[in-house]
């Protein structure tokens, strides 16, 4: 079963992220308390099995907050997922595209920017359709 396995809420542009237990979309704008709200990038979304892939390349056990992505999901994948649905606990979340790696993922690891440009390994942008509660646990999968 595919499931949210993280979530991380980022209160400053370019400050860390802060793991949360549960987090409160809010419907075109993106995770209540983020810094980054509104406009179509309102969350962004890693899988855990493309980051253990990209680990795995680069011989490397760096944490996937590394990624400063918002939520790490399992059990899915994201590659050409654009315009797709994506249902997390209640809330629906559209897939925008794909999420580009900066150079501060080659701050986190080097080779990491680079393996992150295949097969959508920085994960996806989207926009909350449907808002409410998620919780680390919950179920996910396409709509």
């Amino acid at each position: 079963m595919a499931k949210l396995e993280q979530i991380w809420i980022k209160r400053r542009r370019r400050a860390p992220t802060e793991p949360a237990l549960r987090a409160t979309l809010v419907a075109g704008s993106g995770i209540e308390g983020n810094a980054d709200r509104g406009g179509r990038r309102q969350v962004t979304i890693i899988a855990a099995e493309r980051w253990a892939e990209m680990m795995e390349e680069l011989d490397a056990t760096t944490e996937p907050s590394a990624r400063r992505a918002n939520l790490l999901v399992s059990g899915i994948d994201l590659e050409e997922t654009r315009g797709r649905l994506l249902r997390v606990g209640s809330c629906e979340l559209r897939v925008g595209g794909e999420t580009r790696p900066c150079e501060r993922m080659e701050e986190a690891l080097p080779g990491l920017q680079e393996a992150m440009k295949a097969r959508w390994g920085g994960g996806v942008f989207a926009e909350v359709v449907k808002g409410g509660e998620i919780a680390v646990g919950d179920a996910v999968g396409w709509a």
